[in-house]
């Protein structure tokens, strides 16, 4: 396997909302309007909208590439590009090797064909011989996990079952460029597993991999490098702790406050500054720079670690750390430094900032931000769970002793 490139050099691609006619009286005029009227690619007809706008990337072999953004920001076209089910509007895309994907649940599937035929049917599809197809089907379907399956017709599959089988033939191509889509969320949790795994082994043996997906934690560890869409703009392309820092901008809330102003954010991982993404057990220094906008006395600044969906975590205050108080004048600055272990397991997390006053009430605040940052922490794939305990483990084995007795002993 010696890995394929990908060259995509100012792509541009552009569809037609959808149109529907009641009559042939209705449908006729608008065919042959289109006949006679059409515009050159770089123009768009009414109802036609840019998917991808000038888009250029490079994939060089062993490398593994994020595409992420917002739904509708044209991710899965760009990968129906790169995997030749669509063409380009405007410049060009160069694949080099053999192709695999899994980019459309039950792309190359037919319905009515059991999953032993589809098997055939997918390979041919992507390249194999039949004779390779051959040598590599019990591989496959042990990969897949659907042996009971096998002569069902596919139509009866359910999404993770279809996310098995295509998976599993996909990566049986022996590709040296690999597209993945956010197809393998349906699988469940241990078929998931597996397939990082393999996607981590191929580009270890120098495949080229594009993944996409809204799995931060999976995209963080698996791929090195990213390139974020929006609205079918390229708005960011390096590093993951760089793009999933922009990601996250397109959700951010402008959150107000009377009393300070947070000017900015940092965090410090283990001495590196400026990341979001860590490991789990990684020690990390959290500065929030602020500006009092009032007087503010004997105030309490805080940190909240909180689950996407709401759940706290953590929390505590400097009343329970320290018997230091914040003290400000209108307009002055301050930096406040929190240092603690996220020894939480791979996911996102929210960290928040809080200043509440001297008098501490539930719900009231001077400054209140559950999501001022973003903690995107990578698996620790020894383990499961939320918490990470850095377990370690001995074995210790205990040798007993077989009493051997002569032969007085046992004549006697």
């Amino acid at each position: 396997m010696a890995g394929g490139t990908i060259d995509v050099n100012g792509v541009w691609k552009k569809f037609a909302k959808g149109e529907s006619f009641d009559s042939l009286r209705d449908l006729i005029p608008s065919l042959a309007k289109r006949l006679i009227s059409k515009p050159p690619d770089q123009e768009l007809l009414q109802k036609e909208f840019w998917a991808l706008r000038d888009v250029s990337f490079s994939v060089r072999p062993g490398e593994a590439l994020a595409i992420i953004g917002p739904n509708g920001s044209g991710k899965s076209t760009m990968l129906k590009l790169l995997s030749r089910i669509l063409k380009p509007n405007r410049g060009s895309i160069a694949v080099k090797g053999r192709l695999g994907a899994l980019i459309e649940l039950g792309a190359g599937f037919h319905p009515d064909l059991t999953g032993r035929e589809n098997i055939y049917l997918n390979g041919t599809i992507l390249g194999m011989k039949r004779a390779e197809i051959d040598k590599k089907f019990d591989e496959i379907v042990d990969f897949s996990g659907l042996a009971a399956f096998l002569d069902m017709p596919v139509k009866r599959y359910s999404s993770g079952m279809y996310a098995r089988l295509g998976f599993s033939v996909a990566v049986h191509v022996d590709p040296d460029v690999l597209l993945v889509d956010e197809v393998l969320s349906v699988g469940d949790y241990h078929f998931q597993e597996q397939c990082f795994r393999k996607m981590q082994q191929f580009c270890r043996q120098g495949t080229t991999l594009v993944f996409v997906s809204h799995n931060l934690t999976a995209v963080s560890t698996l791929c090195t490098t990213a390139l974020v869409l929006k609205s079918g703009f390229p708005v960011f392309q390096g590093d993951i702790s760089g793009a999933i820092q922009k990601y996250h901008s397109f959700y951010e809330a402008d959150l107000k406050s009377r009393e300070l102003e947070v000017l900015d954010s940092r965090l410090k991982v283990n001495g590196a500054s400026d990341t979001n993404v860590i490991e789990p057990g990684s020690r990390v220094v959290f500065e929030v720079e602020i500006q009092a906008l009032a007087e503010i006395r004997d105030a309490h600044p805080g940190i909240q670690v909180h689950t996407p969906d709401g759940q706290c975590l953590f929390a505590t205050a400097s009343s329970r750390l320290t018997k230091d108080r914040l003290n400000l004048s209108p307009g002055q600055r301050a930096t406040l430094v929190f240092s603690f272990d996220m020894n939480l397991q791979g996911g996102v997390f929210l960290l928040g900032f809080t200043v509440s006053p001297e008098i501490e009430t539930p719900g009231e605040w001077l400054y209140y931000n559950p999501r001022l940052k973003r903690l995107v922490l990578t698996e620790d794939r020894r383990c499961a769970g939320v918490l990470h305990a850095n377990p370690s483990l001995d074995i210790l084995i205990h040798r007993s002793e077989v009493k051997t007795m002569d032969r007085q002993e046992v004549s006697a």
